[in-house]
């Protein structure tokens, strides 16, 4: 995980997933708890959990009105968006982005400012990334460990919520 720019960011917190069903809770909790304006900037490595943790995070989001609905990955198109109560929900996959110059083509700045966003792969935003942001990273635990451990840190203000739901 990038250390934060800016000297507002929150402690490192650290925790273990042990299996995918923790990381759909950690992702639904997370989800109840995001508000317009909040980028949850997700890293880590392929299969890592990136995808499912935004999916369950939509997903509570849209169930919390009523909604089920399919949560395709954005792999192909890039962006996913979604219509809630709260505010617009954007879902956008940078993998195949060789870097920042097709962000602006994408509307990101803006869905930054209004939206709830969660971004996999946000290396690929270079000096784009928002300011204020929270940032998760999944990896593969050493050794033959089953789960996934999760390390998070918040920059700016506002994020006590989200870092409560992603502890509890």
């Amino acid at each position: 995980m990038p250390a934060p720019s800016r000297s507002d960011a929150s402690p490192l917190l650290r925790r273990l997933l042990p299996d995918a069903e923790a990381t759909d809770r950690v992702g639904a909790a997370l989800g109840l708890a995001l508000a317009p304006g909040d980028a949850v900037l997700l890293s880590g490595d392929l299969g890592a959990g990136k995808s499912a943790l935004a999916r369950a995070a939509i997903a509570a989001i849209l169930a919390r009105e009523g909604r089920v609905e399919e949560i395709p990955s954005p792999s192909f198109t890039l962006v996913q968006t979604y219509e809630s109560d709260i505010a617009e929900i954007w879902h956008a996959d940078l993998h195949r982005l060789a870097g920042p110059a097709a962000i602006p083509e994408l509307g990101l700045e803006d869905a930054f400012d209004e939206a709830v966003c969660l971004i996999e792969w946000p290396d690929r935003l270079g000096p784009l990334a928002p300011a204020r942001r929270l940032e998760i990273a999944l990896a593969f635990p050493p050794g033959d460990a089953e789960g996934r451990e999760m390390q998070a840190r918040a920059t700016g203000p506002g994020w006590a919520a989200a870092l409560a739901a992603l502890d509890a």
